[in-house]
């Protein structure tokens, strides 16, 4: 096998990209499948602090390829657009604000906007009267706000917003004005590139351990580093409402900006060089402060070198200072945690990270709060002085909840549960506002209980709840409980008892809508009334199923039935199964139901939905658990269990009748698209595959990949194993491959889809490709979502629904 292997590997780095014949021109599916990407968006939506008022915030339709195609610069891991000073993509845009009060229903639509607006990052003030958001024009990005009980809007003074890295601003705590992050006035010219090289780019190890994952978008010379100087750069300053700035500070990198709870220190990190080649700019060096209101640092937190020598492993951490903030109930004190065994998750010792804080004016003794067994993961303040302090740790999946009041020296065990129980899990506390305006725990009963809320896990399905947790008897009290046949869950607490509620409800048939509840009286108010995204294919059969795997592992999917299907008139379709495999430390978690037969019937262009346009079944979600109990490693037997996964969905369709066992295709997304190869590599399941966005040969993402802890030396039988690019010769199947040129995603390089076609088709296979100009890891441009449907939609046609009957020769190996 190794020997096979290094031949391969030479393959791969010989092997040009083999094609039959060019395509060019982007095409377009058939006109239903076009409705279907061009259908209106649903509005998203925003409710104030005080819940009275709703923002409907309308979105655009797809942005054109010329949108896609603005000029982009990838420094330091982050995309950015030059002309603009933000970002290049991945950016939600909003065309328009609609303002609702709640008690009476009225809208009003917001104006003073410019014509056809691109506005982004729309926040509350504190009192909920106002709301500042950011518009970005074709040269830069500006700051406006618009007050509620007028619904005009304005632009905030002649600010220029930076909004490269991290939150581009913040409301100070009485509303009056907003931090800001500002493009550096007279800053000059962007750097421009010599002709002439400087010079060679060299890297050296000196002898110590710097594991990195696959990351893109680096620093790679000189010149980037310029460029990152230039536009990354910011001002921080204080911007009031009528447009006067005061600014703060210097000049500098600012990954993070924050407001003590009173209002009166600003809390900064700002990145420094030495830069990295190796990682992105989140791991540079930064010097995290304390400022006053006037700009002035008053106390160095830390100041943090290059982290690019973290142990490898998922519970590996930096060492020194981390999850630096603000503690939300008080005026002004820092909280932090430190690890206390170097950040390496392999070193045994008795407690792994220690939580600090310190109150201002920072000139005492850091005060340990608890010592943890497992790594931090996050707290809550409550406004009564205690905490809820999370910790877990990855490779046995579990998870511990601590009750820390410092003040009384208590140390509680709250929730002490495997991460994999979904079934067992008791939700997550809900929060309220602060006297400062910062988010504390809602608690109630003088802090007794705290307020939860949660999926509501069950093997029926989930039924999200709304419940008090004592604190003291460690009992459960629910209020409330989404009923069949909705799905229904929890957005807002609107009063201090939870009484008062906004939910999201949704059922098959109904598009999910906002509503009010009164839990005393009873009372539900629909608040909104989106209409059916799709209404020519609201007849779509929903199913949600649960079936069995060979060795008997409990699975679930949700199945679709085109508009008018009767079995006994169309018989068994031909049908496209989607998935995306989940790596497990427990059949019995595997087992679980994580979805609900009440889930709205969403038809999408960018799942399998489309081919029920052509007659097919669809499977949405298949169940591919990947499991490895104890001392077993989930990956161990990964193609064994996948094989077995894939067997089970089809054999499950067939036995229900709804589904020709001879023509099923497979696809998936990313590591769906991995799990495609691997399928259509080790199995004869499945008549072709559709791979999008993935990675096929592991050795090019060495040191770990998806929940895989091991790197590739450690256990290069694996790595070999699970590649589809090693046994590219046993692909039988046809295969197409669709893949975003620009894909920015760790792992996925573009060139994984080459490689993996030119062997496919070097070796005389079945394989398509097709690279998307300008596209990332998930694709946006109109004309590359058609051309994506045309090319999906001929590809499953050709190779499934019309593919020549034949006897499948099913792999069905037994489980060890």
């Amino acid at each position: 096998m190794k020997t096979k292997g290094l031949a391969l590997l030479i393959f791969a780095l010989v092997l040009g990209t083999v094609s039959i014949q060019a395509q060019y021109g982007y095409q377009e599916p058939s006109q239903p499948m076009i409705d279907l990407v061009d259908g209106a968006s649903t509005p998203s939506v925003s409710i104030s602090p005080d819940g009275t008022t709703m923002l409907l915030l309308s979105r655009p339709g797809r942005p054109s390829i010329e949108d896609v195609s603005q000029p982009e610069l990838r420094l330091a891991g982050v995309r950015i657009n030059p002309r603009t000073n933000g970002p290049s993509r991945s950016r939600s845009m909003n065309n328009g604000i609609t303002i609702r009060d709640m008690k009476s229903g009225k809208d009003i639509d917001l104006k003073g906007l410019p014509a056809n607006p691109k506005i982004s990052d729309v926040s509350w003030s504190p009192k909920g009267d106002m709301i500042a958001f950011l518009v970005t024009t074709d040269s830069n990005i500006e700051l406006w706000k618009a007050e509620i009980s007028t619904a005009n809007a304005s632009r905030i003074g002649n600010v220029s917003v930076n909004d490269t890295y991290g939150s581009a601003f913040t409301w100070t705590r009485d509303g009056s004005s907003l931090i800001v992050k500002m493009v550096p006035e007279n800053r000059g010219t962007a750097p421009v590139q010599k002709t002439a090289p400087l010079g060679p780019v060299i890297q050296e190890s000196v002898g110590k351990a710097a594991p990195a994952r696959t990351y893109q978008d680096l620093l790679a010379n000189k010149h980037d580093e310029d460029l990152f100087d230039f536009y990354f750069t910011s001002q921080i300053a204080e911007v009031s409402l009528n447009g006067t700035v005061k600014k703060l500070g210097s000049p500098g990198i600012y990954r993070g900006m924050s407001l003590s709870p009173n209002g009166e220190y600003i809390l900064t990190t700002e990145i420094h060089k030495p830069y990295s080649y190796r990682v992105p700019a989140y791991r540079f060096p930064n010097k995290v402060a304390v400022w006053n209101r006037d700009g002035k640092q008053v106390h160095l937190v830390a100041d943090l070198p290059l982290a690019d020598q973290i142990p490898i492993g998922f519970s590996s951490v930096s060492e020194g200072p981390r999850s630096i903030s603000w503690r939300a109930d008080e005026a002004a004190t820092l909280t932090w945690v430190e690890a206390l065994d170097g950040g390496d998750q392999y070193r045994e010792v008795e407690k792994r990270d220690r939580v600090y804080m310190q109150k201002a004016p920072f000139n005492g003794q850091p005060e340990g709060i608890i010592d943890l067994e497992f790594r931090y993961a996050g707290i809550s303040w409550a406004a009564e002085g205690f905490a809820l302090i999370n910790e877990s740790w990855r490779s046995t999946r579990r998870g511990r909840t601590w009750l820390v009041d410092p003040a009384k020296n208590r140390k509680e065990l709250i929730f002490d549960r495997s991460t994999e129980d979904r079934y067992s899990d008791p939700g997550s506390p809900e929060f309220t506002r602060s006297k400062y305006g910062t988010y504390v725990l809602h608690t109630i009963d003088k802090g007794r209980k705290v307020l939860m809320t949660g999926q509501g896990y069950s093997p029926e399905g989930n039924m999200p709840f709304l419940r008090e947790f004592d604190l003291q008897s460690k009992k459960t009290k629910e209020l409330w409980r989404a009923k069949a046949p909705y799905y229904e869950y929890v957005v807002s607490v609107l009063d201090d008892k939870g009484s008062q509620i906004i939910t999201r409800r949704e059922s098959v048939n109904e598009q999910p809508n906002y509503y009010q509840r009164n839990l005393k009286k009873g009372d539900v108010k629909q608040l909104t009334f989106f209409k059916h995204p799709t209404p020519e294919l609201k007849d779509v059969t929903k199913e949600f199923i649960t079936y069995k795997r060979s060795d008997g592992v409990n699975l679930s999917a949700t199945v679709y039935l085109p508009p008018g299907y009767d079995k006994e008139r169309d018989g068994k379709l031909p049908t496209l199964v989607w998935a995306y495999p989940r790596e497990f430390k427990s059949a019995a978690a595997a087992s679980q139901v994580t979805s609900s037969p009440y889930r709205f019937a969403n038809i999408s262009h960018w799942g399998p939905h489309f081919m029920l346009l052509e007659g097919y079944a669809v499977v949405e979600g298949a169940a591919m658990p990947i499991i490895g109990e104890g001392d077993q490693q989930p990956n161990d037997t990964f193609v064994e269990q996948l094989v077995a996964n894939g067997q089970a969905i089809v054999d499950e369709l067939d036995r229900r009748g709804v589904s020709d066992p001879e023509r099923v295709g497979v696809g998936g997304h990313s590591y769906g698209a991995f799990m495609t190869a691997n399928l259509l590599a080790h199995s004869d399941i499945f008549r072709a595959g559709i791979a999008r966005s993935g990675a096929y040969n592991r050795s090019l993402t060495p040191f770990g990949f998806q929940a895989e802890p091991r790197t590739f030396w450690e256990a290069p039988e694996i790595y070999f194993t699970m590649s589809p690019f090693m046994n590219a010769d046993k692909v039988d199947e046809p295969i197409l491959f669709i893949h975003g040129e620009a894909d920015n995603n760790s792992g996925t390089f573009p060139m994984q889809s080459k490689r993996m076609y030119s062997a496919i088709s070097g070796l005389g296979g079945i394989a398509k490709l097709v690279m998307l100009p300008n596209e990332s890891h998930g694709y946006v441009a109109r004309e590359s979502l058609l051309h994506m449907l045309f090319e999906q939609t001929n590809w499953l046609n050709k190779y499934v629904k019309n593919a020549e009957s034949r006897p499948i020769q099913r792999e069905t190996k037994p489980i060890d």
